[in-house]
């Protein structure tokens, strides 16, 4: 049966992998937003590397892991917010300030809140990491 939600997976096999403390991890299927998502969590130094694998079905992604995630989520329905909302949001979903990072897509593409407050656009919430 075909995963109905993508970004859902990714965040689960993450988690999942900290927590029984593996080096890499594959996640099935791949996707464009989830590749994107995982630019973020590596510009914020949550996972290492990782690459795209082509099966000729729906491909595949391994991640290096970096033993930094401690719990990851996905935000379902993916909330509009503006871009003076984002502070509240932090504030709903992350455990103290400054600790973790939302994910947010944007127009500007996929982004954390803090780039997204730095440039100063809104957009819809996708997950969140610590």
């Amino acid at each position: 049966m075909p995963s109905t939600h993508v970004l859902a997976n990714l965040f689960t096999s993450l988690q999942n992998a900290e927590l029984r403390n593996k080096k890499e991890c594959m996640v099935i299927p791949a996707s464009k937003l989830a590749s994107e998502v995982l630019r973020v969590l590596q510009k914020r130094r949550y996972v290492g590397e990782f690459e795209f694998i082509d099966d000729g079905v729906g491909g595949k992604l391994r991640i290096q892991l970096l033993g930094r995630i401690n719990k990851t989520g996905v935000i379902s329905p993916r909330f509009p917010l503006k871009k003076d909302e984002l502070v509240a949001w932090e504030h709903r979903y992350l455990p103290a300030v400054g600790v973790g990072t939302l994910i947010v897509s944007t127009p500007f593409g996929v982004m954390s809140h803090a780039d997204a407050q730095a440039k100063g656009v809104g957009g819809r919430l996708l997950g969140y990491v610590y």
